[in-house]
């Protein structure tokens, strides 16, 4: 009977974590049009001299009128300070910024980006990593659009490319998921993260927060970290436009994938004491429900389980199914309890190292 009583609380937490994901699951959508405001698109790269080259080009595609592309060499050891000289010769919007290795001082992506962010020209400060390309020539206009007067942070979306393959699903559906979390909370005016993929700030919010200083000694946490302490229920917007995505290339190693996971994952010790029960609560509701139910079936009358099970995982199907059509995420939903299972034992999994070792630095 005990488990019995714990599938129905797990039951009711599942269903008033679905309820929070609603705001993004009925957005109608409000993007502004886009306006031309002057804007400053900034890229920190290392050893990313092939995705670079790449990119460049579809950067400097976007349809603004008025954007300067800064380049920031994080003490790379490949072609990638080479790629960007070459690039800049051809277009004088582009500015490049070289970090070199006895200039690093925190030796971590943080102080890069502060260098960049301080060469920028323009108040509306765009980021974006090497191996992203935007979704359309609309990307920088739409992104930009949403940062005015009163909006000085604004929250894109960045998933990962379709290919073949259940790992590509599984993190595809992470991805979406996590997606999902943090672009409903800032629906609800509680922005908690935000991803370096895609998203946008003002340069006086950067100031005014004192750029990363809080956590500057911490190897992850430009993006999330950042949002975390300068978003408020005024300041902050989100950009759905499929055409303002941002697409990356997936890894297609397991094990290459946990350990990008187990360092961004490393942030989240630093978000607030409600923030963190939250996101545990998610975690173990999700977890504990299949092999509650799974018992539940052995020891108990099937028609006490059933119902239970039902409720919850219709109510799955609805909310992230509308979720995920906002997010433009293809071929998930008919895959959503088996990549659910296996992601939340996964996520065990990488909790359990970090608690062993920690992580390294990114690159």
């Amino acid at each position: 009977m005990i488990g019995f009583y714990l599938l129905i609380v797990c039951v009711l937490i599942n269903l008033y974590f679905y309820s929070r994901f609603l705001p993004l699951a009925f957005y109608k959508g409000s993007d502004k049009p886009q306006k031309g405001f002057p804007a400053s698109l900034i890229v920190c790269a290392k050893n990313e001299a092939e995705q670079l080259e790449k990119h460049i080009p579809l950067w400097l595609e976007q349809q603004h009128p008025d954007f300067e592309l800064i380049l920031i060499n994080d003490r790379s050891s490949d072609e990638t300070l080479k790629v960007m000289e070459s690039w800049a010769v051809k277009d004088k919007r582009i500015s490049i910024v070289n970090v070199r290795e006895n200039e690093t001082f925190w030796a971590n992506k943080k102080y890069a980006l502060t260098l960049g962010i301080k060469r920028a020209t323009h108040p509306r400060l765009i980021f974006t990593d090497a191996d992203c390309r935007p979704a359309s020539k609309q990307w920088l206009g739409a992104m930009s659009a949403q940062l005015d007067q009163k909006q000085e942070l604004v929250l894109g979306y960045g998933p990962y490319e379709n290919r073949p393959g259940f790992l590509n699903r599984l993190i595809r559906y992470e991805t979406a998921m996590t997606g999902v979390q943090y672009l409903s909370a800032a629906l609800r005016g509680k922005a908690y993260m935000g991803v370096g993929r895609n998203l946008a700030y003002t340069s006086s919010l950067f100031f005014k927060q004192s750029g990363f200083m809080s956590h500057m000694n911490l190897a992850s946490g430009d993006d999330d970290l950042f949002v975390n302490q300068a978003s408020t229920s005024d300041n902050t917007n989100v950009c759905l436009n499929v055409k303002a995505f941002t697409y990356s290339i997936p890894k297609d190693n397991l094990a290459e994938w946990i350990r990008q996971k187990r360092r961004h994952i490393t942030t989240a010790t630093n978000y607030s004491l409600g923030q963190r029960i939250s996101l545990t609560l998610y975690f173990l509701s999700n977890w504990a429900f299949w092999p509650l139910v799974v018992l539940g079936f052995i020891l108990l009358p099937w028609w006490w389980i059933a119902p239970l099970a039902l409720v919850r995982i219709i109510a799955q199907y609805a909310v992230t199914g509308l979720s995920f059509k906002q997010l433009n995420e293809k071929g998930l939903l008919a895959l959503t309890p088996l990549l659910e299972l296996v992601l939340v034992w996964l996520q065990l999994i990488i909790f359990i190292s970090n608690l062993m070792a920690k992580p390294k630095h990114w690159k």
